[in-house]
């Protein structure tokens, strides 16, 4: 997976060369190329905004050198995203759609937004990590690679994919590790009982009573089998 990042800011991206992330690349399963923006300006000072038309706070980023940016990075099948408090909100379904791509050339804006002409040419569609503004698409950028490479095959193991919050519609069970006994709470007995069975079906019930306390909308549009239908009634009436 080849990701381009035009950004006014190509500094802020050195976390992403830590961790997973960082091995990821030095593996050659991901590719992460910054491109900054002001390269392409033609002022002195390397300007790349200027006054809104029709008055108003704050600069906007010219079109032109926003557009030259992002010629000098599209190929043929790239997919063009913008990072915009405007753009649909990203989730689970998104992530794993985008990391089928090839190529994902990412636009962070900056200032007041980006001349609405260029956005129009080359944008193929709008993304946002919530309903709140930022400073820059810098910092949404990153949770996008992020999220996303974790679904790139090598990445991180297919199982830990597989049954974490979301990936089936339910937010993950608790896990727990050693010590054994922590604060005088201990693991709860079925983890350390080797009955794989048993474990199986206690995380089932984990998961549909973490989502039913913190994210009940979930159960919504969950499709739940017989089994899954009666841990959930049980779990009500226990409350």
């Amino acid at each position: 997976m080849k990701f381009d990042v035009l950004t006014l800011f190509p500094e802020m991206f050195e976390t992403l060369n830590q961790s997973i992330l960082g091995k990821a690349q030095e593996k050659n399963l991901i590719d992460i190329n910054l491109v900054n923006i002001r390269d392409f300006s033609k002022d002195k000072h390397k300007k790349v905004d200027d006054t809104p038309y029709g008055g108003g706070a704050g600069m906007v980023m010219r079109a032109d050198i926003v557009y030259d940016a992002y010629k000098s990075v599209y190929k043929e099948g790239s997919k063009m995203i913008y990072l915009t408090p405007q753009g649909k909100t990203l989730n689970q379904k998104k992530v794993e759609e985008l990391s089928k791509e090839k190529h994902l050339i990412l636009l962070c804006g900056h200032y007041e937004g980006i001349d609405q002409r260029v956005i129009d040419k080359i944008v193929d569609e709008e993304i946002s990590i919530g309903d709140y503004v930022l400073t820059g698409g810098e910092i949404p950028a990153m949770v996008l690679i992020d999220s996303v490479s974790r679904y790139i095959e090598g990445v991180i193991k297919n199982d830990s994919t597989e049954e974490e919050s979301f990936s089936n519609g339910l937010l993950e069970y608790p896990q727990y590790t050693r010590p054994e006994i922590f604060e005088d709470q201990k693991v709860p007995e079925v983890l350390i009982s080797g009955h794989h069975q048993k474990i199986k079906q206690w995380r089932k019930e984990q998961a549909i009573k973490n989502t039913l306390k913190k994210r009940p909308d979930l159960l919504e549009k969950y499709k739940f089998s017989k089994e899954e239908k009666q841990i959930l009634e049980n779990l009500k009436k226990q409350n």
